[in-house]
């Protein structure tokens, strides 16, 4: 059975060169500065909507499914403009979190139960089970996600392509820091794997 939480996207046959500079040069005007002001007041919006879901989940064993639909929204916004970013797509980041068809989207399957007990364990003893073994791990993994992105840039730059076994190492980090993510939302009860890799 599949991980309830997946990134999901091919690598593109072509890289705009012309994109690729502007991205570098001035990402952070025409992509961080519109997409972040928007997503810093998704996030406030999120971050409440968690903390009312936590206690319905604690009472109910269900996720409110608006809240829930919401909440991955954000999330998969979030992953779309970084993918942008990073040079994983030419197609520039929708303002939304719904599924849009964008080349590298996010897929949570919707939790019709969650356990109350996990919720707890989770809220309490997370920072243990999860955050430590996983971000040891993932620390080293963004590492050579930089080492990586930085020669994809020029490998881009002089051939106008984006290296696919480069490109599935920088997905699979974001599929699994979405993993790592999901897990922590409480969006599933199943434990997020070791690996970036489709399971």
């Amino acid at each position: 059975m599949a991980y309830p939480v997946t990134v999901s996207g091919a690598c593109p046959p072509k890289v705009s060169r012309l994109l690729l500079l502007a991205r570098t040069f001035f990402g952070f005007i025409y992509v961080m500065i519109p997409h972040g002001f928007c997503l810093m007041f998704r996030g406030i919006a999120t971050a409440f909507l968690g903390f009312l879901a936590f206690w319905i989940v604690l009472f109910t064993g269900k996720y409110p499914q608006k809240f829930f639909d919401f909440n991955v929204g954000t999330q998969r916004w979030g992953i779309s403009v970084m993918s942008y970013m990073m040079f994983l797509t030419d197609v520039y980041p929708p303002f939304t979190g719904k599924e849009s068809g964008y080349p590298i989207t996010l897929n949570v399957e919707y939790p019709e139960k969650l356990s109350r007990l996990m919720l707890l364990v989770r809220t309490f003893f997370g920072i243990f089970y999860v955050m430590i073994p996983h971000g040891f791990i993932l620390y080293f993994r963004m590492i050579a996600v930089m080492v990586i992105s930085f020669i994809s840039f020029w490998a881009i730059l002089f051939t106008g392509k984006f290296p696919e076994k480069m490109f599935g190492f920088i997905l699979g980090t974001l599929r699994w820091v979405s993993r790592l993510g999901g897990y922590l939302n409480f969006y599933t009860d199943v434990y997020p794997p070791f690996t970036g890799k489709e399971v």
